[in-house]
């Protein structure tokens, strides 16, 4: 066995885990195939790149992915540390400058003494010790390794999609203005109203605007928590006003009145020259979505620095294959991390490649893996991807829905949700004081 643990891929799980095993004093050989290889959603030569939304979502402790976040930070988290140092306003959620958190992550692996990077593709499944953390977009090659050290039948596949960004400068601020919804924080957002005319026949071109090809794309395919909008607006005239389009909480100052649809721009980075379009994935061809998009009011001159992007996500059929530290069920020193696992979202991935590398840890050292329960959000992620009782397994955010219950209850979901994050975090501070 090497004395040395090998982790494949320098995305947000595989740059969370490699720093996780660096930190306890392993030596970890970090594999990382950009910028030799590229893969057609990356753009930068940076490890952690976020390749959809900028946003790591809520930061409140009554959101499931707030609770989750704190968790992480608490632990030592080093995409967490970086998420904090280079956040831009988001109202109450937590966005960062994309490049310089990506920078940041970068430079601090580069920077540590157990930590050695290599830029080259790994085509093969590793010899253990080693956790993969290749991503969704995982290269052709490393994608048929994983399949056949499976049974081919157990790796399976959904779409995901990019929102496109436009330049703030071409906004028309006559008819946006700035505010957070129910003027929660500072006014992080631009909000773009559209009334009930301008929505309809908005909807109308959208849901008929031609996509661009991608070979086997149909909407069952489609992951519900980051759905193209244009799928959205297929389903029925008024699901974008109860979706991404939602009015509630924002109030035009020129009307003094909620709009009947409004379309948020968040910051992309921190000089707030780049905002995205928020709920906008979309696989629209580009002249489709410079046409359709500009129908908005307030983008009827707007610059589109990126246009929405589609691809393919690729995730195992964890409840068969992996346990709740996301290792190998049959190689205990073999893990997977990520969004591969059937963990969704920025957060989601940066906890699994902390707790598989937690996990691996204590397994070289001779010890029985922490015991991260579903009282937590860490551990409730791990126990719903190794659940064997699932029998149609699909990629998963955070929610407090899959967390152990209270067994008491509580008046109202912000106040039951806040019970079951403070427990959350005295079972993880007791779980803490019990590895020192």
């Amino acid at each position: 066995m090497n004395d040395f643990v090998k982790v494949i891929g320098a995305g947000l799980a595989g740059s969370e885990a490699a720093w996780q095993l660096a930190e306890r004093g392993i030596r970890v050989k970090l594999y990382e195939m950009k910028p030799a290889k590229m893969t057609p959603a990356h753009h930068s030569e940076s490890f952690a790149e976020l390749v959809c939304s900028n946003s790591l979502r809520g930061d409140r402790l009554e959101n499931a992915v707030g609770l989750l976040k704190e968790e992480l930070r608490r632990s030592g988290s080093l995409i967490l540390s970086c998420a904090d140092e280079t956040k831009v306003a988001a109202g109450g959620c937590l966005a960062v400058d994309r490049n310089r958190f990506s920078e940041l992550v970068t430079e601090k692996i580069r920077a540590h003494k157990n930590i050695e990077v290599i830029s080259e593709e790994v085509s093969q499944i590793p010899d253990v010790p080693a956790i993969i953390a290749t991503g969704p977009l995982s290269s052709e090659a490393m994608a048929k390794a994983i399949a056949d050290y499976f049974d081919q039948a157990e790796y399976l596949h959904f779409y995901d999609a990019a929102a496109p960004l436009v330049s703030s400068a071409s906004v028309d601020m006559e008819l946006a203005w700035f505010a957070s919804r129910y003027d929660r924080g500072d006014a992080d957002y631009i909000n773009c109203a559209m009334n009930k005319e301008e929505y309809t026949a908005f909807v109308h071109e959208l849901a008929n605007a031609e996509e661009a090809e991608v070979h086997g794309f149909e909407d069952k395919h489609v992951f519900e928590g980051c759905m193209p909008i244009e799928v959205m607006a297929r389903r029925g005239e008024d699901t974008l006003r109860f979706g991404p389009l939602k009015p509630v909480g924002l109030v035009d100052p020129k009307t003094g009145k909620e709009p009947y649809a409004v379309v948020q721009l968040r910051r992309d980075n921190a000089n707030g020259d780049i905002y995205n379009i928020v709920g906008f994935q979309t696989h629209l061809k580009f002249p489709e979505q410079r046409r359709v998009f500009s129908m908005i009011p307030a983008l009827r001159n707007a610059e589109f620095l990126r246009y929405g992007v589609m691809h393919r996500n690729t995730f195992l059929n964890s409840p068969k294959l992996l346990d709740r530290y996301y290792s190998v069920k049959q190689q205990p020193l073999l893990a997977f991390a990520g969004q591969m696992t059937g963990v969704e979202g920025y957060v989601e991935s940066t906890a699994s490649g902390y707790l598989a590398a937690v996990a691996m840890a204590a397994k070289l050292a001779g010890l029985t893996p922490p015991d991260y329960t579903r009282m937590t959000a860490i551990g409730a992620l791990g126990y719903y991807i190794s659940d064997p009782s699932v029998t149609h397994f699909q990629p998963m955010n955070i929610n407090f829905g899959i967390m152990e219950p209270l067994g008491y209850k509580v008046k109202g979901k912000a106040n039951k949700n806040l019970e079951i994050a403070n427990r959350a975090l005295k079972v993880l501070e007791e779980l803490h004081n019990t590895q020192k």
